[in-house]
């Protein structure tokens, strides 16, 4: 699980659905970023990034470069 991406989206207060709304994307979608099934193109990665007010590499790539 992609544990940055779910902490940070729980910190703001939102759900799934409510990220995806913002980020014109379904439920699912949330969940399959949250789960490595994908990634979000760049654009849309960034979005969440400024919506999270996080770093992009750290809540999408951190996790996925350190699982090696």
């Amino acid at each position: 699980k992609n544990k940055n991406l779910i902490n940070a989206r729980k910190r703001k207060g939102l759900t799934q659905s409510e990220l995806g709304k913002q980020v014109d994307v379904e439920k699912t979608t949330v969940s399959n970023w949250e789960n490595y099934r994908s990634v979000p193109p760049m654009e849309r990665a960034f979005k969440v990034a400024r919506i999270l007010e996080e770093d992009v590499d750290y809540l999408f790539f951190s996790q996925i470069e350190n699982k090696s």
